[in-house]
């Protein structure tokens, strides 16, 4: 089986090939087979990255704590991935939108469609960082499966030029961006299903590595008591009921007793305090 990476051949990024050919002409069977023996090799390879993350999120604790932000950047999948990640926060641990900002190279349009060329300037990442009054308390990480996205690269430079804690997350060894950022994510998921289409293996890698990254935070940040959201946002019924549970098996009170505590109090935490507090 081929494990290399892609690599570098005249200081350019190549696509490793496929372990597997004539994709067209396998069964359903054998694809979905083919694509999960794929997926295999993905925790393995994050497994390997934990020290840097370690690192990166055991320096983001203390400047979230004196008001610093996140900012990720992307371009495609890696974008929408970051979006994605930062768009989840506030529902599931009731934190302010503000904390972690996903970019996407192309703005809005870009999560739905391809935006032509977007990712392609370096100076762009930087300038729309300014729209945020970034400064050197704030965080930047990037994110490029193959490390040569010049929206990322750049952003990330500029980033650590000024003064910010700069990282990134990539599927390619030394590669461009990593000589950029102080703290190198690197998960090497070797081929692509379909080589280059880096929304599968390492799409997937950078989808973990972001729930790790910010679960972490979040929990380190006092959002999580125990093992439950007790700050989720109240959005929907199942939401409500979920937070009721809690309540009930944290203070032994009845269901309604519960439910009226958290709604007046918007969360779990805030009840519960309030409720052992009268």
């Amino acid at each position: 089986m081929n494990n290399t990476p892609n690599k570098k051949t005249n200081n350019k990024i190549t696509e490793a090939p496929s372990n597997f050919s004539n994709l067209e002409k396998m069964s359903v069977s054998e694809l979905l087979y083919g694509i999960n023996q794929e997926d295999g090799q993905i925790h393995l390879a994050v497994n390997k990255a934990i020290p840097a993350i370690e690192k990166f999120v055991s320096l983001l604790i203390d400047r979230i704590k004196s008001g610093g932000r996140l900012f990720y950047l992307g371009a495609g999948t890696s974008g929408r991935l970051g979006v994605l990640d930062a768009s989840e926060l506030p529902p599931t641990f009731g934190v302010p939108a503000n904390i972690v900002i996903g970019l996407i190279a192309g703005g809005e349009k870009a999560l739905r469609s391809a935006v032509e060329s977007a990712e392609d300037d370096p100076e762009k990442a930087w300038q729309e960082l300014q729209d945020y009054d970034i400064n050197e308390n704030d965080s930047v990480l990037g994110i490029a499966a193959s490390g040569t996205t010049p929206y990322v690269i750049g952003g990330v430079k500029k980033a650590k030029e000024n003064g910010l804690l700069t990282a990134c997350i990539t599927c390619n060894p030394d590669s461009p961006v990593s000589k950029e950022a102080e703290i190198v994510i690197e998960a090497v998921v070797g081929p692509e299903f379909v080589t280059g289409s880096t929304r599968l293996k390492a799409g997937t890698a950078q989808k973990m590595i972001l729930n790790m990254i910010t679960t972490s935070l979040m929990i380190k940040l006092g959002r999580v008591k125990g093992n439950k959201m007790v700050n989720m946002q109240l959005t929907n019924k199942k939401l409500v009921e979920r937070g009721t549970l809690m309540i009930m098996e944290e203070l032994k009170l009845d269901k309604e007793t519960s439910k009226s505590l958290l709604l007046e109090h918007g969360s779990v935490k805030k009840a519960i305090e309030a409720y052992k507090k009268s």
